[in-house]
Order: C-alpha cells, then sequence, then structure tokens
C-alpha cells in the first residue's frame, strides 16, 4: 500500500487517513524503526511535520539530502528504495519528477509515501481539508474558492480530495493557468466571481522553486489574482488558506494573512496531524 495521489486514496481512504489525524492516540505502530525522509527539493514544513509525526507514533526519521541518494543520477530510482526499505518500515520521498515515486512504489517492499511532487502533494491536501473540516464542522458543501495558478501540484491535490469528500471548489486562473487532469472542478476567469459565497479563499505563491525564469511573466499574469482586503469583503464569512512560504505583497497582503479570517498556521499545525495520520493507515492503523 502507498500513498503517491488523493486520488487513489478514495474516499474511504481519505476519510480514514483524517480521522486517525484527530484520534488522541495512535499507540506506537513505528516503535523501533525508522522512516527515509528523501528531500530532492528543501521545505521547513514537510520536514519538521514528517520528521514530528514520525517520533509521536514512536519511530526514527532519517533525513536525506539529494546528494547523499543521487535519485535517477547517482543510482536508479528503483534500487534506492530497494536499499532504503531494507532499513525502513516508510519509504517518504519529496521529488521533482512523479515518475520517480510511480517507479519506486512499482518495486518497494514497503509503503512509499508521497511528500510532494511535480504532479501532486496530498499531505498538503489533507491538512487543507482538515482545517477546513476543524472550521467548518464538515467537509461536504465547503465551498472553496483557489486564486491564482491552477495549474499546480498543490490545487490539483486539493480538486481531488475536494471531489472525493464532497466540497464545492472554484479556480480562478488566467489564461494558460488553469487546473489540467481533474474533471468536475468548476473554473472562471474572474476572482471576484470565484469567490462570491465562498466559505474559504486559497492562494499559493506564484513562483514556485524551479520556475524563476518565468517570474517577471508570472507575476504580470497573476497580478490581478492578488487576495486583499477587498476580494476578502466579497465574501465576509470567508476564511484565508496558504499552503505558505508566502510572498507577502504579491499573491496576498500583509493585511489579509495577518488578519482574524487567517487560518494559515492551524492549517500549518495541521500538517504534522495529517502526515501522522497517513503514516498510522500505511502501518495499518484504523480508526
Amino acid at each position: 500500500m502507498h500513498l503517491l495521489d488523493v486520488a487513489a486514496l478514495g474516499r474511504e481512504g481519505l476519510e480514514a487517513i483524517l480521522a486517525l489525524s484527530e484520534a488522541p492516540d495512535l499507540g506506537r505502530p513505528l516503535a523501533g524503526q525508522g522512516v527515509a525522509l528523501v528531500f530532492q527539493k528543501p521545505s521547513a514544513r514537510t520536514r519538521n511535520s514528517m520528521e514530528m509525526a514520525v517520533v509521536q507514533l514512536g519511530g526514527h526519521p532519517v533525513y536525506i539530502q539529494k546528494d547523499e541518494v543521487g535519485l535517477g543520477v547517482r543510482e536508479s530510482a528503483e534500487d534506492v528504495v530497494r536499499t532504503l526499505a531494507c532499513y525502513h518500515a516508510v519509504v517518504a520521498a519529496r521529488v521533482k519528477d512523479h515518475r520517480d515515486l510511480e517507479r519506486m512504489a512499482a518495486v518497494s517492499p514497503r509503503p512509499v509515501l508521497n511528500m510532494l511532487s511535480d504532479r501532486s502533494h496530498p499531505l498538503q491536501a489533507l491538512a487543507d481539508l482538515l482545517t477546513v473540516k476543524q472550521l467548518r464542522g464538515t467537509v461536504a458543501g465547503a465551498r472553496i474558492a483557489y486564486l491564482g495558478d491552477g495549474d499546480n501540484n498543490v490545487c490539483r491535490s486539493l480538486a481531488e480530495a475536494s471531489l472525493l469528500l464532497g466540497a464545492e471548489l472554484t479556480v480562478a486562473s488566467p489564461q494558460g493557468y488553469a487546473l489540467t487532469g481533474v474533471d468536475g472542478v468548476r473554473q472562471t476567469a474572474d476572482p471576484a466571481e470565484a469567490v462570491e459565497g465562498a466559505d474559504f479563499v486559497y492562494t499559493d505563491v506564484w513562483v514556485s522553486m524551479g520556475q524563476d525564469g518565468e517570474a517577471e511573466a508570472r507575476t504580470a499574469a497573476l497580478a490581478p489574482y492578488q487576495v486583499d482586503a477587498a476580494l476578502m469583503a466579497r465574501c465576509p464569512g470567508a476564511r484565508f488558506l496558504h499552503c505558505l512560504p508566502a510572498r507577502r505583497g504579491e499573491e496576498v497582503t500583509d493585511a489579509v494573512i495577518e488578519g482574524p479570517r487567517s487560518a494559515v498556521w492551524r492549517q500549518a499545525e495541521n500538517r504534522m496531524h495529517t502526515a501522522r495520520g497517513a503514516l498510522a493507515w500505511l502501518m495499518g492503523a484504523r480508526a
């Protein structure tokens, strides 16, 4: 059993992980065992939330930098995961190319967990929906507006999770930045239309790691999608979400991210709780 994409979990798997994420005591299913954390791309939230989640389940996290394994260069993805599976109960990887995760999962005798790829970010989507559930009481029927670059891993996983649990997601993005690969999500080019009646307004950075050469073009195209006080005034009951890190003054203003309707720090904390739930689920725990 692996966790590479939210869609592959299905409704039952997604609900099970969210339930485990809120369980008061999951015991120590990783007692005396290691979890390999392979990072081709760095991350503050992913490393810290995953390491603490492993510790809380009784295990030992091992942080592995990209040069230590040379995924796909020094060693093939298959050989890397076969080696790590000799020592660890779970192999988690944050990679540039989703196909590396698929190759690892195809041969690994241990569960493989996607900590981020170019295609999807399931751990972020789990934290997002746990935050929605905590603030609203239920995910079903929640109206979420996502503004900015819709064709990225965060939006794609959020869309898959929303469809599975009955949330209504609207993605607002300019031409050339629309969400692809997920059917059944409402899309528009108008940010004001997207946030009308929204319970949550979500955005992400306009320029991610590896996109620095596109910064000028992306900023120009996405500037009308900034989440500011005027936009939030169109949905007075909505809470603000952001996967972080944020570039204040670009995709969101200080007034919004620091305001009373911002839930980004609860969302960030939930990265740890849902990582714990996902690891426990991979180890066979059920709430």
